[in-house]
């Protein structure tokens, strides 16, 4: 049995998205409630596809646990069994507009230290 490794940019980006992955399915929960594989859905839409339902299960439970997130079940629009909606509460939504605050202001840090790029002398 053979292990394959994922790209070395697949290994970055996994990475990097650890440390945002909840304030990306906050602010698609913001956009309007939405269940499980519908959120793996919009993030593959959106570049993100290295998400699993795997992942984003037990972040959805902590989010509501810490009372970020609530949820409520509906019926499946396809006729199936009742779907597990979640949606932000108030503190939710003051840790999204946090999170993206302090988001943004990491990646203009990063920006400007990796837009230098190499020099002469360094290279």
């Amino acid at each position: 049995m053979t292990i394959r490794r994922p790209p070395e940019g697949d290994q970055r980006r996994s990475q990097l998205l650890r440390g945002v992955l909840d304030l990306c399915l906050m602010t698609l929960i913001a956009e309007r409630p939405r269940y499980g594989f519908e959120i793996v859905e919009a993030l593959e839409e959106r570049g993100m596809e290295l998400v699993s339902e795997g992942s984003i299960y037990p972040l959805l439970a902590r989010m509501e646990k810490a009372g970020l997130a609530d949820s409520f079940r509906a019926p499946s629009a396809a006729g199936g069994a009742p779907r597990k909606y979640y949606r932000l509460t108030d503190a939710g939504l003051a840790e999204l507009a946090s999170g993206l605050t302090v988001w943004q202001a990491f990646t203009q840090a990063v920006d400007r230290t990796l837009s230098t790029g190499p020099t002469e002398e360094s290279a």
